[in-house]
Parts: C-alpha cells; sequence; structure tokens
C-alpha cells in the first residue's frame, strides 16, 4: 500500500549470513518496559524517526511498483532530514496555540454569566395567600395590606397602588372583618401630595410607618415597638409601652437571599402579657365603631345596639364599659337567646361580654343588638367606649414588611398567639436569560468533548 515500507527477505537458495537478522526466538512488544526486551526503547525511538523521515519523503516523491505493490522513495537524504526537523519544531507550538485558544474560550465561558445583568420580565404571584397559610391567617385574626411591587417605587409609580390592591383582592380577603385592603406601608419618611391623593382614591385609609408627619385624609402609624428580629428587639421599650396605646413591631423574614431570626424569647415574653393582639385596620375600625352605640332603658331592661359603618366595607366590633347600682341578672340578644361570655384571658377580638367590678364590658358587633337584665331598676348609668378590647392594657401588632411569599415570612409563628398585619409586596419574576442558557448548554457539551479530546491525544502520543 501507499505510504507502507516493506523489506524483503530472501528464503530460498543460499543466502548470505548478513540475511539472517533474527538470531533470537520471536518476543511480543508490549507496552510494559519490564517484559519487553532490552533493545524497545531504541527501536521505538528509531520507527518514530523514520516515521516522520517517511511521511516527509513519501509527499516530495514516490514511485508505487504495481507488481509487487511497494513504494521506493527517491529523495535525498538531506531533504528527508529537513523535513523531519521542520516536523518536530512545528509540532509543538501548534499543540500549545490549541491549548491556549481552549483556555480562553473556557475563561470567556465562566466570565460572561457573572457579567450578565438580571432581567425582570414579569410578576409572580403568591399562592400562599388563596391556599393553605392565608386562610389560616385570616381565622387567627391577621390582616393583609399592600406594599406595592417589588423593585417599584409607589411615589414614581402612582399605578402600582391600585395594582397591588387588586392583586391582593384576587387572592384574598383583607381581612375576617373586610374584603378590601385599607392599609398600606410606604417607604421612607416623606409622602408627597399626588402619592397620598391617590392611596386615598385606591380606598386606603392608613400608611405606615416611618413617616414623620401624618397626611391629610390618611392614619399614619409609626413603628414604635422595634424589631422582632434576634438580637434587634427591645424588650424594654415594648414594657414601657402607654396605656391605650397601640404598638407596632417591626418583621422581615428575609432580605434577598438572607434569612432572618426572630426573637424566641420576645415572642414568649409578649404571649405572656395581658395585651390585645391586633392589626393596623382592626384596630382604627374598632375605635371608629366605639363612636356610634346607642342605649335605650326601660325598666330594669337596657338595650345596647351597634350601628353600621356607612361608607367601607369593613364591619369590625366595637367595645363599652357599662357601670351601675344593680346586678346583673341576664345578658341576651335580640332574640332572648344567650350572649356569648368573655375570659379574662382573650386578648383576639371577638364578640361577647363579662362582669367586671361595678359593671360589665361589652364587644359587640355592628347590627346587633344586645339586651342587659339588672336584678332591680339602676338608678345611675355610666356608659364609656372603651380603645382597647376586653379591658387589656395596650394594644400590639407585629408588621410583616416586604411579604413576597407567606410561607417564609409566617412559618416560625405558626403556633403563635401573636396577631399579624402583613404588607404584600408582588413579587419579582426573573425571566430567563437565554445568553446565559446558551452558554450553559455548551459549557455542558463541551466540557466532555474537551475531556474525551485530551484523553484521546494523550493515548496517542503514549502509542507512537
Amino acid at each position: 500500500m501507499l505510504g507502507q515500507c516493506t523489506l524483503f527477505v530472501v528464503t530460498a537458495g543460499k543466502p548470505s549470513e548478513r540475511s539472517k537478522r533474527i538470531w533470537w526466538p520471536n518476543t511480543e512488544m508490549v507496552p510494559v518496559p519490564v517484559l519487553s526486551p532490552f533493545s524497545s526503547p531504541s527501536l521505538r525511538i528509531r520507527r518514530r524517526k523514520s516515521r516522520y523521515c517517511c511521511i516527509g519523503c513519501l509527499t516530495c516523491a514516490s514511485v508505487v511498483h504495481q507488481e509487487c505493490g511497494s513504494v521506493s522513495t527517491k529523495v535525498h537524504p538531506a531533504l528527508c532530514l529537513a523535513n523531519t526537523r521542520l516536523d518536530d519544531e512545528f509540532r509543538l507550538p501548534a499543540i500549545v496555540w490549541k491549548r491556549r485558544i481552549v483556555g480562553l474560550l473556557m475563561v470567556v465561558l465562566l466570565v460572561i454569566p457573572c457579567t450578565a445583568p438580571a432581567v425582570i420580565g414579569g410578576w409572580e404571584e403568591d399562592n400562599w395567600l388563596e391556599n393553605l397559610i392565608g386562610p389560616e391567617r385570616l381565622a387567627h385574626g391577621d390582616e393583609f395590606g399592600c406594599h406595592g411591587y417589588e423593585g417599584l417605587d409607589i411615589q414614581e409609580e402612582h399605578s402600582v397602588i391600585e395594582d397591588c390592591r387588586d392583586y391582593l383582592t384576587a387572592l384574598t380577603n383583607a381581612s375576617r372583618w373586610g374584603v378590601q385592603p385599607i392599609s398600606f406601608g410606604v417607604p421612607g419618611r416623606d409622602l408627597d401630595v399626588s402619592t397620598a391623593t391617590a392611596l386615598i382614591d385606591a380606598g386606603f385609609e392608613i400608611v405606615g410607618d416611618k413617616l414623620t408627619e401624618q397626611p391629610e385624609g390618611l392614619v399614619s402609624i409609626v413603628r414604635n415597638g422595634g424589631s422582632l428580629e434576634k438580637g434587634a428587639a427591645d424588650q424594654s421599650l415594648l414594657d414601657s409601652a402607654e396605656e391605650d396605646s397601640l404598638v407596632s413591631i417591626y418583621w422581615r423574614a428575609r432580605v434577598d437571599d438572607l434569612k432572618l431570626r426572630e426573637d424566641k424569647d420576645v415572642i414568649a415574653w409578649l404571649e405572656q402579657q395581658e395585651i390585645w393582639f391586633t392589626t393596623w385596620g382592626e384596630w382604627l375600625k374598632h375605635s371608629e365603631a366605639n363612636s356610634r352605640f346607642t342605649t335605650a332603658q326601660e325598666g330594669t331592661l337596657l338595650s345596647v345596639e351597634l350601628g353600621v359603618p356607612v361608607s367601607g366595607d369593613w364591619i369590625v366590633p366595637g367595645s363599652i364599659s357599662i357601670q351601675a347600682d344593680s346586678a346583673i341578672a341576664s345578658v341576651t340578644r335580640y332574640d332572648d337567646t344567650p350572649f356569648p361570655v368573655l375570659n379574662s384571658t382573650d386578648r383576639v377580638l371577638r364578640e361577647g361580654w363579662r362582669s367586671v367590678e361595678g359593671g360589665m364590658l361589652l364587644t359587640l358587633h355592628p347590627g346587633d343588638t344586645a339586651k342587659v337584665t339588672y336584678e332591680s331598676e339602676s338608678i345611675e348609668l355610666v356608659i364609656q367606649p372603651l380603645t382597647t378590647f376586653n379591658g387589656l392594657h395596650h394594644a400590639v401588632t407585629v408588621t410583616g414588611h416586604h411579604t413576597t411569599n407567606l410561607f417564609h415570612w409566617s412559618s416560625d409563628f405558626v403556633d403563635s398567639q401573636l396577631v399579624f398585619t402583613w404588607l404584600i409586596e408582588r413579587p419579582a419574576e426573573i425571566e430567563m436569560n437565554w445568553p446565559l442558557l446558551v452558554i450553559a448548554a455548551s459549557v455542558l457539551v463541551a466540557a466532555p468533548v474537551t475531556i474525551r479530546w485530551l484523553a484521546n491525544r494523550d493515548r496517542m502520543m503514549r502509542e507512537e
């Protein structure tokens, strides 16, 4: 065949002594040096050199003998030696250049994903709001307000206010007392007039919680209870709260990918205090309901009625204190069925009554009537609205800011008695970056291919 050098050995007649080239038995040539004959290394070196020389010579000129199929080279030995040197000089630099190119490509593939910016392409939904956790938190007494859209400033994009409201109402009610959200968390300490007007037009009534001034037409609730984060909570601040005041405690479960830990000691201490666990909206609407009580006395019977609000869809109970100089015989509804009884340990707003020294405490649902019957005709009655529920010292709410995932924000408080005001922020959806996807796929394909190529190259070099 072309490119194959064939040696002819005379097997007939009387060969000379030089033709008897094999003077020991045949020995198998194996790649293990221990089992190979002493001449193997030198033979491999000579074979490699002759191969390069043969290749160079055959490319210059060759004559094919069709009779026997052999090839004879007719090139001057100097030319053959020159080709061999050229091959040895240029082969190594070629390998080096290939390695440099491969290394450069790998560096580029690694650097581009690090420098490519993230692309926000849409908005996700927090399905926990309408599934298991949302209904459980509503039944517990929590409130859902708004905090806008993640990454957008409401003072620059007023449309976000209504969009956040519609997003929330499509998934859940704002409270067990109403459907529409009325609480909104605003960033910073100042709120311009146009943004305040947009909030009012969207139906919001409460803003918080770092504003230095209360905007006209809105109720501002300030952060006055510190934070619930581990190491940042201030128990002394919570212990010094004024009577009939609302304490708002800051809580955020995650900052980017960092999970924050709650202060379990402070939580346990709060749960043991005689305080009202409430929310922003519940606190405001309970205070407004106290102004709608009407009473009528006839003999030993006192009728107490709470009117429904004129505007808004929040139907929150109100509380009053009734002092009388006569003992109470019974408390019933307008249809003479027994009225629910409150316990001194009740710290979440509900309808009912309980006896106290000198009279009673009554919490009534809007539109309902309670009938109080005394053992004797009462001569003197003193009726006063109550700021807090069940005669408790003050109220406390934990405000969950930037709540993008209700599961993450509430998972540590499943068994807690604390009531939360969740400021919901619609999370941003990270759109797939197609250049990064292509690069990742290229790396997955190139890595095994490169490894296989390097392995094959090393194997061929060992075999030569």
